[in-house]
C-alpha cells in the first residue's frame, strides 16, 4: 500500500460519538426538529406525466454497438451435434460384427458346446447328418495311434496275449 496515503481526512470532533445520544433525545423531547419544512428537491410541473415518452424517444434513437462475446458459439453447437454422431456411429459399428460362420469357429468351441448343452439327439440321428463317405477312421479318433503303442497298450492289459492271433515281424 501507499504509505504516504495513510492519514483519514474525516474528522469528528472530541466526545462526539458520546454525547450524541443525549443531545437527540433533548432536541425531540423538545419538539424542535432541524429537519426542513420544504423538500430539499423540486420538480417542475408534469414531469412524470412526460417522463416516460422522454426516455422512449432517448432509447429508440440511440444505437449502439453491440458486440458479440461468442460469435461463434452457434458453430460449437453445430460442431458438438456432428462429434456427437460421429462417435454414435463408431461406437455402432464397433459393437455389430459379421455373423460368425462355421469356418470362423474353433473345433474346440464346437465340442464345448455340444459338451455342455443337452441337444437331445440321439446316435442315429447324428450319424443321418454325417457324411459317410467323406469320413475316415482317423477323423474320429482324436489320437492316431501308433502300431507299437497298440502293442504295448495290449500287452500290459491282456493276460492272454497270444490268443489274440496277431501277425507282426519281430
Amino acid at each position: 500500500m501507499n504509505k504516504q496515503n495513510n492519514k483519514n481526512p474525516f474528522k469528528t470532533p472530541d466526545n462526539y460519538f458520546e454525547s450524541f445520544d443525549s443531545r437527540l433525545k433533548e432536541k425531540l423531547s423538545q419538539g424542535i426538529s432541524s429537519i426542513p419544512k420544504e423538500e430539499g428537491f423540486e420538480v417542475p410541473d408534469g414531469y412524470f406525466d412526460t417522463v416516460h415518452d422522454a426516455v422512449l424517444k432517448r432509447l429508440d434513437s440511440q444505437d449502439s454497438n453491440v458486440i458479440q462475446l461468442n460469435p461463434y458459439k452457434k458453430y460449437y453447437y453445430w460442431a458438438a451435434s456432428v462429434a456427437a454422431i460421429f462417435i454414435v456411429a463408431l461406437a455402432l459399428n464397433m459393437t455389430s460384427s459379421a455373423e460368425p460362420t462355421f469356418e470362423s469357429l474353433a473345433d474346440s468351441d464346437i465340442d464345448n458346446y455340444f459338451e455342455n448343452n443337452d441337444i437331445d439327439l440321439s446316435t442315429y440321428e447324428i450319424a443321418e447328418v454325417l457324411p459317410l463317405d467323406q469320413l475316415e477312421v482317423y477323423d474320429i479318433m482324436e489320437n492316431r495311434f501308433v502300431e507299437e503303442q497298440m502293442v504295448d497298450y495290449l500287452n500290459e492289459n491282456i493276460e492272454d496275449f497270444d490268443a489274440l492271433n496277431l501277425d507282426y515281424d519281430e
